[in-house]
């Protein structure tokens, strides 16, 4: 990976066109001595909306795909609890090639008191015109909540991580509700390709299974029992060996080999995940059935 150089601002209580204003004067002092003006290659706008909490994860994240997928990126941190106010941190991370770089831009919001209610008035002015928006939601989203409702409403993809969630099964109704008005990818789900794939190879030997037990994330055995109920067509009994990451799959008692490879990193996945576009029919009947 090459070494990045990166640009910063910093402010307090500030417009979103002061922010655009800033932005634009980090790209004008971003050109390499006696280069060629860098290049902005983006091909999405990258929302996440990261609860404090949530914050320094998505943070690392960022960093670790900034290479990959150079994009405009919205953190959108809500502070609903302090006094109202905007305040942004904008950053330009650029990858020198040759006399140039190519540069993806950061721009860090704090939505404090109400404006933390309106997330999509403040992102919508940031939004890079006719490119695909993808939003990435930290932790279990508020379903119902104007701000998911908001930011739904301005994306294509909603891309969520239901091992972060504490309500399941019973997240996945409202999350399924929400199929047919954005594209939706899960990162706990896409944790169990390889193991999805070493099961489709058991075929037609795992047709008659009826009970499913899974060492792992509670949404990972969800989701691999409700793949596997609606390719099989009928239900199954679930049970779950909680686990930090997938570690085992046993099949009416017996367990079933192990995949080859390793499990990816959290910036390889959500690379991943913004290279889709288009429904997920699969993972969208997996989650019907885990319901």
């Amino acid at each position: 990976m090459a070494q990045a150089l990166t640009e910063e601002w910093t402010g307090v209580d500030v417009s979103i066109a002061q922010i655009e204003r800033e932005l634009a004067c980090l790209r004008a002092e971003s050109v390499l001595e006696g280069g060629q003006p860098n290049l902005r290659t983006s091909v999405m706008t990258h929302m996440a909306w990261a609860p404090p909490e949530w914050q320094h994860a998505a943070e690392e994240t960022l960093a670790g795909m900034a290479e990959r997928h150079p994009s405009r990126t919205l953190l959108l941190v809500p502070r609903p609890d302090e006094d109202d106010g905007l305040d942004a941190t904008v950053s330009l991370r650029c990858f020198p090639i040759g006399d140039r770089a190519i540069c993806g831009e950061v721009i860090e919001l704090i939505l404090r008191g109400n404006r933390a209610t309106a997330p999509a008035s403040i992102a919508l002015p940031l939004l890079i015109s006719d490119l695909p928006v993808f939003l990435r939601w930290r932790s279990e989203p508020g379903f119902g909540g104007a701000e998911l409702d908001q930011l739904v409403g301005i994306a294509d993809r909603l891309i969520v991580d239901s091992t972060e969630w504490e309500d399941l099964p019973g997240a996945y109704g409202p999350l399924a509700e929400l199929f047919d008005r954005v594209a939706v990818s899960d990162i706990a789900w896409d944790r169990t390709e390889r193991w999805r794939g070493l099961l489709s190879s058991l075929w037609p030997e795992i047709a008659d299974v009826q009970v499913v037990r899974v060492q792992g994330t509670r949404a990972q055995a969800l989701l691999l029992a409700g793949w596997l109920s609606s390719r099989l067509g009928h239900e199954l009994e679930v049970e779950v060996e909680e686990r930090e990451h997938l570690e085992g799959i046993d099949l009416d008692g017996k367990p079933a080999p192990f995949p080859p490879g390793a499990p990816p990193n959290a910036s390889d996945v959500l690379s991943t995940q913004l290279d889709r576009f288009g429904r997920d029919p699969i993972y969208e009947a997996a989650v019907r059935a885990a319901t």
